[in-house]
């Protein structure tokens, strides 16, 4: 992915923007809030920085996400810390949101997929598959926090198999 995919959203007045981490540990059995806990980072798009240490841009969202994770684990019996930082370079920032964007960009790139493989389909099948990919499209733009280009390619595929979208000779 070329650099210039992953735009550079620095903090106001030109230095690092802030980043809401999460140190955490949880005991290792049972393994249920171990699994829960990953799932819910996933689906929220976390970079993970190494072992129990994970990384969101910090905006009231992520940070409200993060504080109720963190409050599971501790639930769980873990220890969970939250911080605010900002990474130690402009480059370490840029591989934190290149790593995500690349993340996002396989999963749009599984949607355009699927939306080409539909347009065979029947009409009511082509419109359960909208449907639920647009819903899929819906819950990769929650976590997207670096839109790649992959994103509007996805976004037109699925829009394409919407009878009114498609070319008239298609419609016939």
């Amino acid at each position: 992915m070329s650099d210039r995919s992953v735009p550079q959203q620095a903090a106001p007045g030109g230095g690092a923007r802030q980043w809401v981490l999460l140190s955490y540990r949880l005991p290792r059995e049972p393994s249920t809030p171990r699994i829960t806990v990953w799932r819910k980072l996933k689906r929220l798009g976390v970079a993970q920085i190494s072992d129990g240490l994970i990384a969101l841009p910090a905006d009231a969202r992520t940070r409200e996400h993060i504080d109720w994770i963190a409050e599971e684990i501790e639930g769980y019996g873990g220890t969970a810390t939250v911080w605010l930082a900002q990474p130690g370079s402009t480059a370490q920032e840029h591989r934190l949101a290149q790593g995500m964007a690349e993340a996002r960009t396989a999963e749009y790139q599984q949607v355009t997929a699927q939306a080409e493989q539909a347009r065979t389909l029947a009409e009511d099948e082509r419109r359960r598959t909208l449907r639920r990919l647009r819903a899929e499209l819906r819950r990769i733009h929650r976590r997207d926090y670096f839109p790649p280009p992959a994103r509007q390619a996805a976004e037109t595929a699925v829009n394409a198999l919407h009878p009114l979208h498609r070319p008239a000779e298609e419609n016939a």
